[in-house]
């Protein structure tokens, strides 16, 4: 990031005890990236989300390893400094703890990853446990977990009443016993993500969770208003690209239709010189129909 060190775990922590918050956003390709470390994002998450809103798939589901993992790597070249979160594709890391370290590891050898986020629960410690032994950090995505609609029943909000807060408040326990080093609390009520964010030394992120979590994350589509998937209601728009793109898309349309764009302006032109010798060896071949007689400047 310009103007700022690495952002590690660290980093995250000194900001917690600090009570100072972080931004983090999604992000999909390079140019994006450099943009967002420019402007002094300090966490971006390379999120599965990309099947949503680039895809246009209806879930997080179909998106592959090899092709987020190829996206990250992309994102880290434009943001060298920024914390970088790999999210897990669905069925990378369900199956096996010794799957889920291969699939783990290539986010942070391949791609750069300063962590790995996976959607888990009390059910997936051993495969935390396992991560975490092989020295690969991990952020607990707890809460909705979008790939985990099925078994919710769509996208709904998590923990709203007793039973459910406390297995929310108690998972995030086990799994910081269990090593992760931060979570991310999705679609939570707000008193519940103030109970975890206050009862833990490691950073919280929220999403749809309120203002009491350490970090705050949504959906780069999301804020700037062009947004496919499925955009809580809850986030703010900073941006209207919707209108802006479509606005520009339309008058580049118009002025291809009335012959505005492109002029001979905007095209490359021979010199005199080098257009008058084609000129005579198009004669000499009898071939100067080809071209105008006037030389174009």
């Amino acid at each position: 990031m310009s103007d700022q060190k690495k952002t590690t775990i660290a980093t995250l922590q000194s900001y917690k005890r600090q009570g100072k918050k972080f931004g983090v956003l999604t992000c999909y390709d390079h140019t994006t990236a450099r943009l967002m470390a420019e402007s002094g994002v300090e966490v971006i998450l390379v999120g599965d989300t990309y099947g949503e809103v680039c895809l246009g798939h209806s879930s997080t589901l179909p998106v592959r390893l090899d092709h987020l993992l190829t996206i990250t790597e992309a994102v880290r070249r434009g943001a060298p400094d920024a914390f970088l979160m790999g999210d897990m594709p669905y069925l990378t890391y369900q199956v096996s703890p010794e799957e889920a370290i291969r699939n783990a590891g290539r986010f942070m050898a391949d791609a750069g990853c300063d962590c790995v986020k996976l959607e888990v629960d009390r059910r997936l410690i051993k495969t935390v446990e396992a991560l975490s032994a092989a020295t690969i950090p991990v952020i607990a995505h707890l809460g909705l977990r979008p790939q985990s609609i099925h078994s919710h029943g769509g996208y709904r909000a998590q923990g709203k009443d007793a039973e459910s807060a406390l297995r929310l408040i108690e998972d995030a326990k086990l799994l910081e016993e269990a090593g992760v080093v931060g979570f991310l609390l999705e679609a939570v009520p707000t008193q519940v993500a103030r109970m975890i964010t206050e009862n833990t030394t490691l950073p919280v992120i929220g999403c749809v969770a309120g203002p009491y979590c350490d970090g705050t994350v949504v959906v780069m589509h999301d804020m700037l208003g062009y947004s496919a998937g499925h955009p809580p209601r809850s986030v703010k728009r900073y941006a209207d690209l919707h209108s802006i793109l479509t606005g520009a898309f339309r008058e580049y349309v118009d002025d291809l239709h009335s012959g505005q764009f492109p002029k001979e302006e905007n095209g490359i032109s021979m010199r005199d010189e080098e257009f008058e010798k084609l000129c005579a060896v198009l004669d000499d071949r009898n071939l100067r129909k080809l071209v105008q007689k006037k030389v174009v400047k």
